[in-house]
């Protein structure tokens, strides 16, 4: 009588270690590219990365296949798994997305954070404020993230606390730091900060501040297409420039003669 039981509990002791293995692949993997370590166009190897953590490829599989469904990770016929390349389409799609969620997440949150972690959060706004001066786009880009981070994670919502995670990562997959490209960004960034905080500790409702949240998000990814547009617009004009040039007729001056 103990033996269906005793091979049901074996067959789902081993199903609960492969699913341990994939997430414990899948963090890995995640991470990696959020700091990356793994940079885009990197071939991911799973007998490599197996090897590396130490159990078989199953696992690795199904971390890479999660990681593609979340846009981190792209599969090429014959090349196999790579970290996704940066798209411009791609990044705006990904802070529009996380504008919404994390708007929603921070909103959810508010009632739930407290003084000490609005005094937390002051204080990494406070960092970020001292890299203006000698700007670091890569070190104001850390502070933005555990800025947020306060904001958001006392969300009661699992699920779009996970979305939010997942946003922030395929974020960090598409675009090391968009503070890089527009640095004159920070100092608003910085601005709407205080406000964020002032709205929370005031206790304002939570689509006032949800929707300052959003906007927050997407003024960044304005700043960036507007840069992008800029550049471009540019370029265009000093192509424009270079083509008149080449294109006028050499004028040869005539001496008169008397």
């Amino acid at each position: 009588m103990t033996a269906p039981d005793e091979s049901t509990s074996a067959v789902e002791t081993a199903f609960a270690g492969a699913l341990s293995k994939s997430q414990l692949a899948y963090t890995h993997l995640r991470d990696r590219i959020a700091l990356h370590d793994l940079g885009p166009g990197y071939r991911l190897v799973l007998q490599s990365i197996a090897d590396e953590l130490s159990m078989s490829v199953v696992p690795v599989r199904e971390a890479i296949r999660r990681l593609e469904a979340e846009g981190l990770v792209t599969y090429e016929r014959n090349v196999g798994a790579r970290v996704a390349m940066i798209d411009e389409h791609g990044y705006v799609d990904a802070m529009q997305a996380l504008g919404v969620v994390e708007g929603a997440a921070t909103g959810l949150s508010a009632q739930g954070i407290s003084p000490v972690d609005l005094a937390r959060a002051a204080e990494v706004n406070e960092r970020m404020r001292a890299l203006l001066d000698h700007f670091d786009p890569h070190m104001f880009t850390a502070l933005n993230r555990q800025f947020h981070s306060v904001l958001f994670e006392s969300c009661p919502n699992p699920l779009l606390l996970d979305m939010v995670h997942r946003g922030w990562a395929q974020l960090s997959g598409l675009r090391d730091s968009t503070f890089a490209f527009v640095p004159g960004r920070a100092h608003d960034s910085v601005a709407e900060h205080v406000y964020l905080l002032d709205l929370i500790a005031g206790g304002a409702e939570p689509i006032e501040i949800e929707i300052a949240a959003r906007d927050h998000r997407w003024a960044t990814m304005q700043a960036f297409l507007d840069a992008r547009a800029g550049r471009a617009g540019a370029d265009a004009a000093s192509a424009d420039a270079a083509v008149a040039a080449a294109a006028r007729p050499h004028q040869t001056q005539h001496r008169e003669t008397p």
